[in-house]
């Protein structure tokens, strides 16, 4: 190539155009190590490759945040997002970005000339901003997935079991901080509305250590089911547990507990004004 050929950056890509896709489509596909097909990744390649043009043709050239990226900044937000939740990582997510500047070398490489390579300058500049903004989308995106992720698992370890007609059981495993004693007070007080039941027990045999806080959170639990004319009965004190409760002086108060969840479901049962009777008794 004569010098003076290139005025810039976007006249170095249009002129190789196709040399640089091919590239481009390669290394991306070769960090991505099969985990999307070859026809997916040109095609966003191809997207972004006529998005960063397009800006380039509309504004400054130099600035990504300019109005005329607006089109290229919302293809890569999308990318990024899509990506964290895929699953890919930070450097499989930067790639389809960063990988860029290699094709674009090997390009240059093959007979660039001094032209060439200061549009090469500038764009390196370009890409390495775009790069920086999909990575802060992609973070942004994978801490949603996160807080996603937290609020569903923190739905599934509070399942509210119904025993009996009238009484329903909800099994505590792990710890019991604030975040997860709204869940488990959402779960409990709807569980009591949808069965119409009297009498919740709430089994902390899986809980690893009660503490102040806990019992302050197993306490705002019972009293919010009390305003719904609901009975708690707390089951799952071991001694260790309850050595514990006493050294630190915790009260339950009027609230009845017991030490595992079969003596708890027999004390809700003749709450309810049921007659249980033991099989051992019979003749």
């Amino acid at each position: 190539m004569a010098e003076g050929t290139t005025n810039g950056w976007p006249e170095l890509l249009r002129d190789h155009r196709d040399a640089v896709l091919a590239r481009w489509t390669e290394a991306v596909q070769s960090t991505l190590a099969g985990r999307m097909t070859a026809s997916e990744s040109s095609h966003d390649i191809q997207e972004v490759y006529d998005a960063l043009l397009a800006g380039a043709s509309g504004g400054d050239q130099r600035d990504v945040r300019a109005t005329s990226f607006d089109g290229l900044r919302a293809l890569l937000a999308d990318l990024a997002r899509a990506r964290a939740r895929q699953g890919f990582s930070p450097t499989e997510t930067a790639v389809s970005v960063f990988a860029l500047k290699d094709a674009v070398l090997g390009v240059l490489e093959a007979g660039g000339d001094a032209a060439d390579y200061r549009a090469f300058a500038d764009l390196s500049r370009v890409v390495d901003d775009l790069g920086l903004y999909m990575l802060e989308t992609y973070a942004a995106a994978r801490d949603t997935v996160i807080a996603e992720q937290a609020e569903t698992l923190l739905e599934l370890s509070t399942p509210v079991v119904k025993l009996w007609d009238g009484i329903v059981a909800l099994p505590l495993v792990g710890t019991l901080d604030s975040a997860r004693t709204q869940v488990v007070m959402e779960a409990l007080l709807q569980a009591l509305v949808d069965t119409g039941s009297e009498h919740a027990i709430i089994d902390i045999t899986g809980v690893a250590a009660v503490d102040t806080q806990v019992a302050q959170h197993l306490l705002k639990t019972v009293q919010a089911a009390r305003l719904l004319g609901a009975e708690c009965i707390i089951s799952g004190i071991r001694p260790q547990i309850a050595q514990t409760v006493v050294a630190l002086g915790i009260e339950f108060g009027d609230i009845q507990t017991k030490a595992n969840l079969s003596d708890a479901m027999l004390l809700a049962m003749r709450r309810s004004g049921l007659d249980v009777v033991s099989g051992r008794g019979r003749g």
